[in-house]
C-alpha cells in the first residue's frame, strides 16, 4: 500500500495530506480536520451547512447535540437547571391518581380500635391495625444515592353519611405511606356528619398528608398508600375514602373525591 504523502509548513505545524485531510500540530491527521491542541473560537459555530449554504449557528442558549455517526449535530434547547457541587437536586417525580378509593370500611364494618401507629409498622400486621391499600397509588423506583430526600404528598376526599340525616355521627380514621411494606408517614383524622336534612346526612372534605423522609437506603423501593378506620360513633354510618358514597346524590362524585399521590426524589449531587 502506498504511503500518504504530506506537505507541511513547519512554523505553523500544519500538514495537508493528499487525501484532503488537514492536521494542526499533527503529521498524521485522521479526519478532515484534526487539531492536536487548544482551540479558540472567536465567532459563531455553524452546523449542517453545504457547499452553497452556511450552516446553522443556533439560538442564544442552545447546545449542540450529536445525532450519531454519519449525521451532523443539531442545535437543541435544553431545560437543564444549574446545580452547584454539594447541593440537592430533584431527580425524579412519580405522580399517580385513583377514583376507585376505599369502600370496604363502610357501614357494618367495625373499626380496628388502634389509636396509634409507629414508624416501621408492617402493613400486613393486623395486631397494629387493619390497613386497606389504594392499589393504583403504588409506585416503584430505584434510589441511587444514599444522601437523599423523599417527599410524599397524598391527598384524597373523605365522605361520611349518618344513618339519620338529622343526627351527627363521627368516624376517626388514619392514612399512611408505606415503603417496602413498612410505615414511614402517617396522619390520623376525624370526620363528622352534617346535621342537615338537605344534605341527607352527608359530609365530605379533603384529607392531606405531607412528609419528607431522608437518607433512604439505595436500591429498589416500593411505596404504597393505605388507610384504616380507628373508631366510629355508629356502626351503620357509611364511610368512603377517595370515592363518593352514592351515585344517586348530587353532592359529590368520584372525580371530586379522587386520590392523588406524588413522590419527589431529591438526591445529593456529589460532582
Amino acid at each position: 500500500m502506498e504511503k500518504n504523502k504530506h506537505k507541511c509548513i513547519a512554523g505553523l505545524f500544519i500538514c495537508i495530506s493528499l487525501n484532503a485531510q488537514v492536521g494542526i500540530k499533527t503529521t498524521s491527521p485522521n479526519s478532515v480536520l484534526d487539531v492536536n491542541g487548544i482551540t479558540s473560537l472567536r465567532k459563531e459555530l455553524r452546523s449542517g451547512g453545504t457547499s452553497s449554504q452556511k450552516g446553522n449557528a443556533g439560538l442564544n442558549g442552545q447546545v449542540l447535540v450529536s445525532q450519531g455517526e454519519g449525521l451532523p449535530p443539531v442545535w437543541k434547547s435544553l431545560n437543564v437547571s444549574y446545580v452547584e457541587e454539594g447541593q440537592y437536586k430533584l431527580t425524579n417525580t412519580y405522580l399517580s391518581s385513583d377514583q376507585v378509593g376505599i369502600t370496604s370500611l363502610s357501614a357494618g364494618v367495625a373499626a380496628d380500635g388502634f389509636y396509634s401507629s409507629n414508624i416501621g409498622d408492617d402493613i400486613t400486621d393486623i395486631t397494629k391495625g387493619k390497613w386497606i391499600k389504594i392499589a393504583a397509588l403504588e409506585n416503584n423506583f430505584v434510589i441511587k444515592n444514599n444522601k437523599n430526600k423523599l417527599n410524599y404528598q397524598f391527598q384524597t376526599g373523605i365522605e361520611i353519611k349518618a344513618p339519620s340525616a338529622t343526627s351527627t355521627q363521627y368516624i376517626t380514621f388514619t392514612c399512611a405511606v408505606f415503603r417496602n411494606g413498612k410505615l414511614v408517614a402517617v396522619r390520623p383524622d376525624k370526620i363528622s356528619s352534617n346535621n342537615n336534612s338537605s344534605k341527607q346526612g352527608l359530609q365530605d372534605y379533603i384529607f392531606t398528608l405531607n412528609y419528607m423522609e431522608q437518607n433512604v437506603s439505595t436500591g429498589n423501593q416500593k411505596v404504597e398508600v393505605a388507610c384504616r378506620k380507628i373508631d366510629s360513633s355508629n356502626l351503620n354510618s357509611e364511610f368512603t375514602i377517595g370515592k363518593n358514597i352514592s351515585n344517586t346524590n348530587t353532592n359529590s362524585n368520584a372525580f371530586t373525591l379522587e386520590s392523588v399521590f406524588k413522590v419527589d426524589i431529591i438526591e445529593f449531587i456529589p460532582y
